[in-house]
């Protein structure tokens, strides 16, 4: 409580919400001519508004009205403070409310500090909206960050989205604004309403904290329940490091949510309902791991959620956050990881975000050589500013904080790393050393990965670069940026430009596959076959396939035996699985029907069959990351475009060989190297009839003899299919 005289001034700034310490105002005050207390408050609309003591519940006083929109006023004969209440009349009608400011700000001194600093693991669970209890009383604390606002207001569902009702108070001149509301529950919805310097008012705005959102097109915050959610995936989360980590079999499923499937009316379904219809596919096709497209709240369908707006609310689209959590803890019990997309890279203009939040530059820079991105017309963060910083590590590690995801995919991150990305000379800024690199997103992104590794054991992060930037999968006390896995987009893109061409001009290309191991082991790698490979006019990946219908699926199924046994972790976009034939359309469920077509129900089991081989071989994983893991038996053989290697495990393990035809042409007692003299047995072949193919292969066990060949002391002589990847693994 404060000692202050108010006078028609105060009256006129609470009418106008142009309060910036509504505390000193509103409530019960301490005149400072007199010693005795006042009373004020905003009630738009009341007939009457009368004090009573909330001890004896007898009345103090009747208020005064002081202006024509709602302000009440009245200098009471008492100098010590107490507990009240106010009784408010509207067309005949009362109720009896408390009064917010009553009741001291909620947002702390400590918090406010790390806040600043920058060094708030959690400020998510201060800022926003928190169903709280203080000094007593069950209500909502609201906090918001806008220090160049000269006034913010909560508006609502509760106070007629009338600014004048909750205006918030500047702690300390911090730009922290905070006001707690007796009585709200969860479900209300909220915005904050801001003016600038000047005492303009902003676009309302929707929190950046906010837990919850309003189905789209509606942008209004949610006050979220704070009921404790009963996990039951203990079991998973013990276990989940040794299953993320390097030397483990890692197949990641990536799906949209809002097009996987749909309900009979094409409409979307809840994260409940997806989880009873995904997880037992996802089992079915061997996947260890899903990747979700972005799941944080978006305006735009089209932009598939990389335009988000709340980075902490899982998208209304498929129900609210507890609906989530249910879909993650059903998929750990069925031990399936989870994996989100993070968008650190960019925001949307959309009036209700984050741009020009409090009237200036807050959370993008204020040029558009550094604050703007041409290619998608949206705003870059300031990397630097130490408050956007922490806000944005916050809004990644909540979701293995409160959602138990375990890893974090980062989108666009060449975008962040180069100042002149995208851009032309003249059209951004050097760092301080003259160069292009982003030194404030370096720093971000390491401290992010360091925060991430170290809070939370077992998750790991994973880095869409698309640059030869050094070290993004190193230690960052190594000079990295700490991530854990990197997409591989090098092999991507060359694979795919070789798979493009027809058969008798790949002999001319055949370095397009081979290079990609020139730097496998430079990172720690992911090869990503995404959403990105099948849309925007690319078509789907079995169209790139050259050949008739037969070729294309043999094609396709090569190349998918190619990647599962290459080096490095494997990411498969849905609708992939089965060969899919058009391009991916967000709008509508992936075209299952297709599945009643042997060529497609022919991929679909071969994806199942590679995962089952991949997890059951050792030698195909456990050294993805490691050189030692992988031999070259002939990469030369450009005449026939056929590549043969060897994935090695840990000793012991069994090796494996993995023979590559991309021609039509079978080949009948080829000869390839062997380490170790024994049988191999065929347990993959692309080319077998159960896929659709012309059931070429090895179906006796192959014996090696002591002939020394492609600088291997053992040899054995195979059949090549046509068109395949076959893959022996020496039986023990």
């Amino acid at each position: 409580m404060n000692s202050t005289t108010i006078n028609q001034a105060d009256f006129d700034a609470i009418a106008n919400a142009q309060l910036a310490n509504p505390y000193n105002t509103l409530g019960l005050n301490t005149c400072s001519d007199t010693g005795y207390l006042t009373i004020t408050t905003f009630v738009s609309g009341a007939d009457s508004v009368e004090i009573i003591d909330k001890k004896t519940g007898k009345s103090v006083a009747r208020l005064s009205l002081q202006h024509p929109d709602g302000v009440f006023y009245k200098k009471l004969r008492r100098k010590k403070p107490f507990e009240y209440r106010l009784i408010i009349t509207r067309n005949g009608k009362t109720e009896t409310i408390d009064d917010a400011y009553q009741l001291s700000p909620t947002l702390g001194d400590l918090d406010i500090h790390l806040l600043g600093e920058g060094n708030h693991l959690h400020p998510y669970r201060v800022m926003g909206a928190q169903l709280t209890k203080h000094q007593g009383v069950n209500g909502v604390s609201f906090s918001v960050w806008a220090p160049n606002a000269s006034a913010v207001s909560v508006i609502g569902d509760f106070n007629n989205w009338d600014g004048r009702c909750h205006p918030m108070q500047n702690i300390n001149y911090s730009g922290y604004w905070n006001v707690f509301i007796p009585k709200l529950t969860a479900g209300c919805h909220y915005k904050f309403e801001l003016k600038d310097r000047q005492g303009n008012l902003l676009p309302l705005k929707a929190d950046p904290y906010g837990m919850q959102a309003q189905y789209r097109p509606e942008t209004a915050s949610i006050v979220a329940s704070n009921k404790a959610y009963k996990w039951q995936d203990k079991a998973w989360l013990a276990k989940r490091e040794q299953r993320n980590s390097r030397n483990a079999a890692i197949s990641i499923y990536e799906i949209h949510l809002g097009s996987w499937k749909r309900d009979e009316n094409g409409k979307f379904l809840n994260y409940r309902d997806i989880a009873k219809q995904l997880i037992p596919y996802v089992l079915e096709m061997g996947f260890s791991h899903i990747q979700l497209m972005p799941v944080s709240e978006f305006p735009f369908d089209g932009s598939w959620g990389y335009q988000p707006v709340g980075l902490f609310a899982p998208t209304a689209r498929f129900g609210n956050a507890d609906d989530f959590r249910f879909f993650i803890d059903q998929c750990h019990q069925a031990d399936i990881g989870v994996l989100i997309d993070w968008v650190p890279g960019h925001f949307p203009v959309d009036d209700h975000g984050l741009s020009q939040f409090d009237g200036t530059h807050l959370f993008e820079h204020a040029d558009p050589r550094q604050g703007y991105h041409p290619d998608w017309n949206t705003l870059i963060y300031n990397y630097g500013r130490t408050e956007v910083a922490n806000f944005l590590r916050a809004s990644a590690t909540h979701w293995l904080d409160r959602f138990h995801v375990d890893g974090i995919r980062v989108d666009a991150v060449a975008s962040m790393l180069y100042l002149d990305y995208s851009r032309e000379a003249g059209e951004w800024i050097p760092n301080k050393h003259g160069g292009r690199e982003n030194l404030e997103a370096v720093a971000f992104l390491q401290r992010f990965n360091e925060e991430l590794y170290r809070e939370y054991p077992g998750s790991f992060s994973v880095a869409e670069e698309s640059t030869s930037w050094p070290g993004v999968s190193k230690p960052t006390d190594m000079g990295g940026l700490g991530f854990g896995y990197k997409w591989n987009m090098g092999w991507m893109n060359d694979s795919l430009e070789y798979m493009k061409k027809e058969p008798v001009h790949r002999q001319y290309h055949h370095n397009d596959m081979s290079f990609s191991l020139v730097y496998a082991f430079d990172e720690n790698f992911v090869l990503p076959l995404s959403h990105d490979e099948v849309v925007h006019g690319k078509g789907s990946i079995l169209a790139r396939m050259p050949g008739d219908t037969w070729q294309q699926f043999a094609n396709l199924r090569a190349y998918y035996g190619f990647m599962w046994t290459h080096p490095g972790k494997k990411l498969l976009f849905m609708g992939c699985e089965f060969a899919q034939g058009k391009e991916w359309n967000h709008d509508a469920e992936l075209d299952w029907h297709q599945l009643d077509i042997h060529w497609h129900a022919g991929v679909k089991q071969l994806v199942q069959d590679l995962n089952k081989v991949y997890t059951q071989t050792p030698a195909l994983y456990q050294k993805d990351c490691e050189s030692s893991g992988f031999c070259w038996l002939d990469h030369d053989n450009a005449e026939h475009s056929i590549f043969s290697y060897v994935r090695y495990g840990y000793d012991n393990t069994p090796p494996a060989i993995v023979v590559c035809n991309f021609t039509p042409q079978v080949h009948h007692d080829f000869v390839i190297g062997a380490p170790k003299a024994g049988h191999y047995r065929e347990v993959l072949n692309s080319d077998a009839a159960i896929y659709g193919g012309s059931n070429q292969g090895n179906s006796h066990v192959a014996t090696t003899s002591d002939m020394p060949w492609q600088g291997q002391a053992q040899s054995i002589a195979i059949t090549v299919p046509p068109l395949s990847t076959i893959v022996l693994v020496l039986e023990q």
